[in-house]
């Protein structure tokens, strides 16, 4: 079975966001920051990790580039999942290695193809 990590500091939407990959057999765990997302990745890498942008702790930029940066090779599947807009945060995420960028809110069929797309389905 795949795993997803939902990244976001807010409950609520952990909570919703966590339904589309749970309809879809993944496993879904949650971190309510990057700090508590990398440890979450040491413990067990995801497929898929479905990531904030502005979190407090650690935001989810300062975290893409501490997974990216990890020796150990391991590669998940991110996607930003944010509200932040403009060309200039789609580029940071994806020259820190992003994968995707969605906006909020996002739905089941969204996330479905962008899954798809990436081949983890």
């Amino acid at each position: 079975m795949k795993f997803c990590l939902v990244v976001d500091d807010s409950k609520a939407v952990r909570t919703i966001a966590r339904e589309i990959p749970e309809t879809l057999n993944f496993t879904v765990a949650e971190a309510e920051d990057g700090r508590a997302a990398l440890k979450g990745c040491e413990q067990t890498m995801p497929d898929a990790i479905l990531l904030d942008w502005n979190m407090p702790v650690m935001n989810g930029l300062d975290f893409l580039q501490a997974l990216r940066g990890r020796a150990d090779g391991e590669q998940p599947f991110v996607i930003f999942c944010t509200s932040q807009t403009g060309i200039a945060y789609v580029q940071k995420a994806i020259s820190a290695g992003a994968d995707d960028y969605i906006m909020k809110p996002f739905d089941n069929v969204i996330l479905e193809t962008k899954f798809a797309q990436a081949g983890i389905l």
